[in-house]
Formats: structure tokens, sequence, C-alpha cells
């Protein structure tokens, strides 16, 4: 735990280790106090593309927690610019959020129904048969199939909910194309992060609830990790995998020095 608290870059995911839809997960905020005052390079690394770096710092706010716009990296931005690398001024239609449309738009990369280079898939609440028929419809035609993360489900307050991956499936198995996946743990969106912090591999830590994504993208790219239980993996569920993370804990808090003894005398007084 004294190697992990000296590590100078963290990179946490949101969904299942800060909060579960509009609920802050304990330890949470002493976690984030304790990046402040100890002067960490940290940043709030999402596969959610539904929000803007800004309505993620709001979002945070409304929960009590005052976080500089700067800390947020999303799979939308990640998404706009892999696309806007890959093909200058090229287009695309969405299914997804203003997140991942704004992240285009600026990028100058249009939406287009008729013939885009791209169909690009982020959750959506309003997700529906039309959207999905079209989409098949522009992939057969040509288009390349996009997913801005490879989440299969996502923890919220009330329950798991469906995400990218199962959303873009009906697409893929009636194209019999495969999606490429922007998010993690595409290495791609993980070097972007590491250069936004300014520390090496070797200096930083990945933090996540998911194996499939978080940890196997911290060990891909040099990070040290660590998997928290408050999101959707059990540690049942992570002995099932051909690899760990280093450390398990159930939440972030326990990082901070001091924090369980504290949990444990708040629970005493109750």
């Amino acid at each position: 735990m004294e190697t992990l608290r000296s590590k100078d870059g963290f990179i946490c995911d949101m969904d299942g280790v800060i909060y579960h839809g509009n609920l802050i997960l304990p330890g949470v905020r002493e976690f984030v106090r304790w990046l402040m005052e100890n002067k960490k390079h940290y940043l709030f690394l999402t596969n959610s593309g539904q929000y803007t770096p800004k309505e993620l710092q709001q979002k945070l706010a409304r929960m009590g927690l005052e976080v500089d716009e700067s800390h947020f990296y999303t799979s939308a931005l990640a998404t706009a610019y892999f696309l806007d690398n890959q093909s200058p001024g090229c287009s695309a239609y969405v299914v997804g959020e203003h997140g991942i449309l704004n992240a285009l738009y600026d990028k100058g990369i249009t939406y287009n129904d008729v013939n885009p280079d791209y169909v690009v898939v982020g959750e959506s609440s309003a997700y529906n048969l039309e959207q999905i028929t079209k989409a098949i419809r522009l992939v057969n035609a040509g288009a390349k199939l996009i997913g801005t993360n490879y989440d299969l489900t996502g923890p919220t307050e009330s329950g798991i909910a469906p995400a990218c991956r199962a959303l873009i499936a009906p697409i893929e198995l009636a194209t019999e194309k495969a999606a490429y996946f922007v998010g993690k743990p595409n290495p791609l969106m993980m070097r972007t992060g590491l250069r936004m912090l300014g520390v090496h591999s070797e200096n930083a830590v990945m933090i996540g609830d998911r194996m499939d994504t978080d940890i196997i993208a911290g060990i891909e790219t040099g990070l040290d990790t660590v998997l928290v239980l408050s999101g959707v993996t059990s540690r049942e569920m992570c002995a099932q995998y051909p690899y760990r993370p280093r450390i398990i804990l159930n939440g972030v808090g326990e990082i901070v020095p001091g924090y369980l003894e504290s949990a444990e005398k708040r629970a005493e007084k109750q």
C-alpha cells in the first residue's frame, strides 16, 4: 500500500469507483482530498461518452466535490481524436448522447445519416429500433462501425444497465462486421491519459472496478493496478480472469492513510 501511495499519477475510472449514478460512494471525498493535499497528478478517465468534461465537473460539484474540468477525459473525446486522426473532415451517423456529439463537432466531424464514413455508437437513453436499423443499413452500405467503449454493462444506483458493447452487438450481428472500440482497454486512450498527467507509466496507478477494461488496460500500459469492489466486479469474479490487479480494495477511501480506522470508529459510535 505504501508503494501505491507513493505514486505520482492516479488514473481513476468514475462509474463504480467515484459514484453510482448520482450517488457518491463512501470514501471518495476523503480520497479526492488526499490527492489534492499530496499534490498528486490525477485524472478521471471514464469510458462513458454521455457527458462532456464540464458536465462531469458539475456532476461532482453537486455531490460536494470541486474538481477542475482539466481532470476529466472521456471515451467520447478519445473517439473524436481517433476519427480526426484517421480521417480529418469525415462524417458520422451517431447513436449516443450529446457528450459524443459535442466531441465530434469540436473536431469538425459532421453528423450524416445518409452516406457517413462512420457509424459511431455510445451509450444512449434514446436507443431504439429505428436507430439500430438505420445503423445496420449504413454499415452494410460501407460505413465503418465504431464503439466509444468496450463496457458491456455499467453500474447505476438502481442496478446494472446495458453499456456500449451490449448496444452495438445487434448491429455487429446483423451486419457481420466487428466494431472497433476506442475506449479502455484500448491503449490509445491510456497513453493519452498519461500524456495529460505528465507522468511515466511506472509512476502511475490505474484504479477501476472492471477487470476487462480498467485492470487489463492498466496492465497492458505498464501501470500499477487497483481493483475496487464498489462497482460491478466481486472478488469471486476477479478470480475467473487469467490476470490480476496488484491490489484489491473495497473502495478508494482505503488508499487514504487512517481511513479504515476512522470508519471503524464511526461505526462503533453508531
